[in-house]
């Protein structure tokens, strides 16, 4: 099952318990399953590797060989995440 719209799944976040019920048919045990839900993209922060934390992330324009180039940096410390 893929994630509605505007939803993404986080590895480790968001664990639910799900019951499931046995089904011989398909030969599945039944029990208490532990799995992940899916986040709200507004609710994800990228990681920050130099200030070790979360943080937010600003879009500018940079120009290179005449070009203009859309890029995403951390606000905290103005560094860029996407090197062009």
């Amino acid at each position: 099952m893929l994630p509605k719209r505007n939803r993404v799944l986080v590895e480790g976040a968001n664990l639910i318990k799900k019951h499931v019920k046995p089904n011989p048919q398909l030969d599945q045990p039944g029990g208490i399953i532990t799995k992940e839900a899916a986040l709200h993209v507004s609710n994800v922060a990228m990681y920050n590797p130099i200030t070790k934390k979360a943080d937010k992330v600003g879009f500018k324009f940079i120009e290179r060989n005449g070009e203009q180039h859309k890029v995403r940096y951390f606000k905290s410390n103005q560094e860029l995440i996407d090197v062009v």
